[in-house]
């Protein structure tokens, strides 16, 4: 089932990401969920693509879903260990993955570096906890992503870096040093609102400094009391995921209004991709099913500031449907 796409007046094409209906790091969360539930649930509400998960099936059987629902596969995940491993390691996994990405039409790979990353540790409090390079570890890394971004462009891809929490490349201060270091015509950066203000607190101080590399973004948002909550209990990133910090826009604490309006000044008209990372099953239920939620094909934003975009439907249970609601 297809309705009309979501229609953005500065072009900006919207998409959501999977780990709304399925975690890969946590596996039992939405496994419930399959491609087909989620290629139904993004055609119907209008958003016109989504990332790869890793509980895909085979790439050619998601190509033909993905075409016959009319969506676009933008993207996928790639865990570079350019400084523990060495570059020479990297690149062939990495190739494999672009050869992947091209066979779906992809544009992007979005690269984290995870020498020791802390994020799918479940004993560790990410926000005590993270890895920090040394002055002599920066260059390797900016080297190996230099590298990396020359060959994505042999596929058709930009290498798009997520800063994110629990790893080396995770404040304002270490997304700057890193895009300072790399080339700008081979590394962009994706831009990432909830990492952005759990990490820093803010999300326009890195995304002011950051503007001219951006070439991807996600939109998620974060519940202070939830944030709050973990911090205290020492939660790491996936039980503090799971507790409900991260949610849909216009949920939490972030006014979207600010940096989409950004973004658009700036001449940003690539994706936007929404998140809803929390677990499906304490998701808000909501009355109203998401064919009918909203008269608007236009992020709610747009027109209406601090509510969300059209409602995200995932099922929280087997058999039945209810939505991400957003308010």
């Amino acid at each position: 089932m297809t309705t009309t796409p979501i229609h953005d007046p500065h072009g900006i094409t919207w998409g959501m990401h999977p780990i709304a209906w399925r975690n890969d790091d946590i596996p039992e969360v939405g496994e419930w969920n399959t491609i087909d539930v989620m290629f139904d649930d993004l055609a119907a509400t209008g958003y016109a693509g989504t990332e790869v998960a890793g509980w895909y099936p085979p790439k050619e059987e998601v190509k033909e879903k993905a075409d016959a629902h009319g969506l676009a596969i933008v993207a996928q995940w790639f865990s570079s260990f350019i400084v523990r491993d060495g570059i020479d390691a990297v690149v062939p996994p990495f190739r494999d993955n672009c050869e992947y990405l091209q066979y779906l039409g992809a544009t992007r790979i979005v690269v984290s570096e995870q020498t020791g990353s802390v994020q799918g540790a479940r004993d560790i409090c990410i926000f005590d906890n993270k890895p920090v390079l040394t002055d002599e570890q920066w260059p390797v890394l900016a080297e190996g992503l230099n590298h990396l971004g020359a060959i994505a462009h042999e596929y058709g891809l930009e290498l798009v870096y997520h800063h994110h929490l629990g790893t080396v490349v995770q404040t304002k201060d270490e997304t700057l040093k890193m895009l300072e270091l790399t080339d700008p015509a081979v590394v962009s950066l994706l831009f990432d609102t909830g990492h952005a203000y759990v990490g820093d607190g803010d999300v326009m101080g890195l995304l002011r400094g950051a503007i001219d590399r951006i070439k991807h973004v996600h939109f998620k948002d974060v519940r202070p009391d939830k944030m709050a909550e973990s911090r205290q209990a020492k939660r790491s990133f996936l039980d503090s995921f799971l507790a409900g910090m991260f949610t849909v826009p216009g949920d939490g604490a972030i006014d979207f209004t600010e940096p989409y309006d950004f973004l658009v000044s700036h001449g940003y008209d690539q994706w936007i991709l929404v998140e809803a990372e929390q677990d499906p099953t304490i998701a808000p239920r909501s009355s109203t099913r998401a064919s009918r939620a909203t008269t608007s094909r236009q992020p709610c934003w747009v027109s209406e500031p601090r509510r969300a975009i059209p409602r995200i439907p995932a099922r929280n249970r087997k058999g039945a449907e209810a939505t991400f609601s957003v308010r």
